[in-house]
């Protein structure tokens, strides 16, 4: 049988890797704690590549409550101590210290009535932004519109959402479709707008 067309950073050795690329990235999501937590993998993915942190994701649910906000939200010095002692997850201070950070700003959000869901996806009308590259390479880093989320998210508490993280992100949770025009996925994720 002969494998589909794939994006070309979708590793073929990585079976973990595969399965990302062919039944979650670009595929519109509006579950909150699933928006949660790819926030915070985007963010720890920062000067890594994605493979790295995708390796780990479980490793991170674990280490981190299975994304639970109320809980992250309180964790205390022995708490970061054990992650930063984690191998399972990438042990850097800040990132870990953005994952307190990001969920006081989820509950913040929460507690005025909003949700990660109904910010981000406002901003582009609930509908999935559709690109036609026949490449992922000519997928931007960053764009106008992630240049304003991030501004958002970094003004409500948020970290580590750069504009480029945040376009990575938009991308993963199916804001935008990158999925390049010669992988047989742009089509499929393309009919899942609502």
């Amino acid at each position: 049988m002969t494998e589909p067309c794939r994006c070309g950073w979708a590793n073929p050795k990585n079976p973990r890797y595969l399965a990302y690329h062919d039944e979650e990235w670009g595929v519109p999501c509006h579950d909150e704690r699933t928006l949660f937590e790819m926030l915070n993998l985007e963010g720890a993915q920062a000067g890594l590549s994605w493979e790295t942190i995708l390796n780990k994701r479980d490793h991170y649910r674990a280490a981190f409550d299975g994304w639970d906000a109320s809980r992250i939200a309180v964790y205390d010095d022995a708490k970061v101590a054990e992650l930063l002692a984690n191998p399972g997850i990438v042990r850097n201070r800040l990132k870990v210290a953005a994952a307190i950070s990001n969920a006081r700003a989820w509950l913040q959000l929460q507690a005025a009535g909003s949700s990660l869901d109904s910010l981000l996806w406002a901003y582009v009308d609930g509908q999935p932004l559709q690109n036609s590259f026949d490449s992922y390479q000519h997928a931007p880093a960053h764009t106008p519109l992630s240049d304003q989320i991030s501004k958002d998210l970094s003004k409500r508490g948020f970290k580590f959402v750069g504009s480029t993280i945040i376009y990575a992100y938009m991308q993963a949770i199916g804001m935008v479709n990158d999925h390049a025009t010669t992988c047989f996925r742009h089509h499929i994720v393309k009919g899942l707008a609502r």
